[in-house]
């Protein structure tokens, strides 16, 4: 299977909200105008780049990755990753592999010094980030921000 790893384009907004359905069953879909709200920020969004793996013209999976200058480690930035997910039909078939690998190529090219991301509290995922050269050297917190909380 040739997998073949790239930015998203607008075209790709249906497939990108099908693969964010897997990654979050739980959560109610965009309506379309809000995705398109989001898609058109995300587009303008210096350092912002959303990965696609594209398996002969089906979107296989799919990373965002965003580069956020930094003022230490001698100005060199950060590629944080986030929104990781494999379709469940392409699992264990080499795309999320290719996604990481390209996402630190994007890091490299950027002039990081690390690559950075969250991961489930789950084995096999920490099994597949670690098989890919990552480790877990730090303990990550969250808070939730409930919606409706804007200000």
């Amino acid at each position: 299977m040739k997998i073949n790893v790239r930015s998203a384009a607008e075209a790709d907004l249906p497939a990108l909200l099908t693969l964010y359905s897997e990654l979050n069953p739980d959560d109610t879909p965009l309506p379309q105008a809000s995705a398109d709200a989001i898609w058109a920020a995300i587009s303008r969004q210096q350092g912002r780049t959303i990965l696609v793996a594209d398996a002969g013209g089906t979107m296989a999976g799919t990373a965002d990755c965003i580069v956020m200058p930094n003022l230490t480690r001698s100005g060199r930035a950060i590629l944080f990753v986030e929104n990781v997910v494999v379709a469940s039909f392409f699992q264990r078939r080499g795309v999320g592999r290719r996604l990481m690998k390209s996402a630190v190529q994007l890091g490299e090219s950027a002039g990081c010094y690390k690559v950075q991301l969250l991961a489930a509290d789950d084995e096999n995922v920490h099994t597949f980030y670690e098989a890919c050269g990552f480790k877990a050297l730090a303990e990550g917190f969250r808070r939730y921000i409930p919606q409706g909380r804007r200000r």
